[in-house]
């Protein structure tokens, strides 16, 4: 049999995905499976074992400079026709709601059988997004409960040049990035945390991750001003500033570190998927649907759902309750 799953959005929708393909290789452990996810995504699932094959295609607004819209659109199209040849038995979509591209997409394969989320009855009590991406296996009479974590592999060198620049000892990460202005933590606050964890503890050290870029940037805002200003505030300690441009750069990086600290978003997925005990600033974000599956965490989310309101004493003793795990 040849499966494909289709999964067009962010970068924790991905994530949360993987159990679903784990589960099927579980329970066909002869078939073809593959993924088409955006180009944006991708280094998620390289070196997944459950996957036979990565297909990627580029969205219009994830164009590189140079690239043109009509040179993307073929090159979906021929990718659409490569896997028509292929003829799947099964194209699985995942996401919630229409999923109106994914059909299309799904019908130009030409899949003997497309099962999407609007196919299958929902389960209320499925409440995180791994259990309700996972929902459709009812419709292949497959279990759905005792799913396993969503587990990823970072690129062996980009982990040894981390941990070369990281040093020995156990590191903290810390990701000061947030689309949402609800789920950002100042940066004065990151600084202190920085100072009294170090004051507790001066053999700890300390990994910072950002999105780098100007905060102004309309297509992909940054925080290098933020990152300066906590790194200034910090000068002396053991803080190592891990810009990361590409996301194999992220994934390599988290790797690197022992716990994370960081709001919620796509780096809190692929932190869980690496294994790291984390804790998360939820702001107005459904902490139910959307917090670390796999791994232990603390979740901190005032009743104001501002992140700004959670205090560095609250953040110190949540990451003082998370186990001492060094990986």
């Amino acid at each position: 049999m040849k499966i494909l799953v289709i999964r067009r959005d962010n970068i924790g929708d991905l994530v949360c995905t993987l159990p679903l393909i784990r589960r099927l290789r579980e329970q066909y452990p002869h078939a073809w499976i593959g993924a088409l996810v955006t180009r944006y995504n991708a280094e998620v699932l390289q070196g997944c074992p459950d996957l036979d094959a990565v297909f990627s295609y580029t969205k219009a607004k994830h164009l590189a400079a140079g690239e043109s819209a009509l040179g993307a659109m073929w090159a979906r199209l021929r990718q659409l026709w490569q896997l028509r040849q292929m003829k799947l038995d099964l194209v699985l979509l995942p996401a919630s709601g229409s999923q109106a591209s994914a059909r299309r997409m799904a019908r130009l394969v030409g899949a003997k059988r497309v099962i999407a989320q609007d196919d299958v009855t929902s389960d209320p009590a499925a409440l995180h997004e791994v259990p309700r991406a996972a929902n459709l296996l009812r419709a292949l009479d497959l279990p759905v409960t005792d799913l396993p974590a969503a587990r990823i592999a970072p690129r062996a060198e980009l982990l040894a040049a981390a941990q070369a620049k990281l040093g020995a000892g156990p590191v903290l990460g810390l990701h000061i990035s947030a689309r949402k202005s609800s789920q950002r933590w100042p940066a004065e606050c990151f600084a202190e945390l920085i100072r009294r964890l170090h004051a507790a503890d001066p053999a700890l050290r300390f990994a910072l991750f950002w999105a780098p870029g100007a905060s102004d940037n309309p297509l992909h805002p940054g925080d290098d001003a933020k990152a300066q200003q906590i790194i200034g505030a910090c000068a002396g300690l053991p803080l190592t500033p891990m810009p990361t441009h590409e996301l194999s750069e992220l994934i390599a990086g988290l790797a690197a570190c022992s716990r994370v600290l960081c709001s919620d978003g796509g780096h809190m997925h692929l932190a869980a998927a690496l294994g790291k005990p984390i804790v998360c600033l939820f702001g107005k974000s459904d902490a139910a649907r959307w917090h670390p599956w796999g791994v232990p965490y603390q979740l901190l989310q005032p009743a104001s759902r501002e992140v700004g309101e959670v205090t560095v004493e609250e953040v110190e003793a949540a990451l003082a309750a998370l186990p001492d795990v060094l990986v």
